[in-house]
C-alpha cells in the first residue's frame, strides 16, 4: 500500500466501520491521464449501489477537507467482487487454503500465471500447492494476486 493509500484508509476506516462496512482495500492509481481513488467496501451481505452511495456521501467531505491527494481524482466506491485483488498480508490470511492466481514478472517452469491453493506466506515468499506439489514463489516476482472463484459451485 502506498503512503497516500495508507493515509486515506486511516482517515476513512472508522467512518466506514460505523456505517456497518469493512474497508477491504484502498487503491490510488493512474489510468491514462486520470487519477482514481478506489475504495472497496465489504460486509456479510451483498454490497448494493445504495451502500456505495452511503459510503461516498459519508467520506467525500472528509477527503476534501484533509486534502491528502493534491491532484484531481475520481472517487469510486465499490464491492471488491467475487474474485478479489490480494494486496496485503491480511488479504492473504483470508484466503489460506483457497485457490489463487498469481501473475509473475519472470516465468517459473515456462509459466507467467500460476494457479494453486494458497498454503503459506511470509515476508519474502508465497507458497501454493499446484497439482499436489508445493511451489514457493518470491514475492518480488509477483505482479498481481487474486482469489479464484469456483464458478462450478453455482
Amino acid at each position: 500500500m502506498t503512503q497516500v493509500e495508507t493515509k486515506v484508509k486511516a482517515l476513512i476506516e472508522d467512518t466506514i466501520h460505523n456505517l456497518g462496512y469493512q474497508t477491504y482495500d484502498v487503491i490510488y492509481e493512474k489510468e491514462g491521464k486520470d487519477n482514481y481513488l478506489r475504495i472497496f467496501i465489504d460486509n456479510s451481505a451483498t454490497i448494493t449501489l445504495e451502500d456505495c452511495e452511503k459510503v461516498n456521501n459519508a467520506i467525500t467531505d472528509m477527503l476534501d477537507e484533509k486534502d491528502l491527494i493534491k491532484s484531481q481524482y475520481f472517487l469510486e466506491i465499490s464491492s471488491p467482487g467475487l474474485e478479489r485483488r490480494i494486496r496485503s498480508d491480511e488479504h492473504l490470511q483470508m484466503f489460506i487454503n483457497s485457490k489463487i492466481e498469481m501473475n509473475l514478472f519472470k516465468a517459473i517452469e515456462k509459466k507467467k500465471i500460476i494457479t494453486g491453493i494458497l498454503k503459506n506466506f511470509d515476508k519474502s515468499q508465497i507458497t501454493v500447492e499446484v497439482e499436489g506439489k508445493d511451489i514457493s514463489i518470491e514475492r518480488s516476482n509477483i505482479s498481481k494476486i487474486k482469489n479464484v472463484y469456483d464458478w462450478e459451485e453455482i
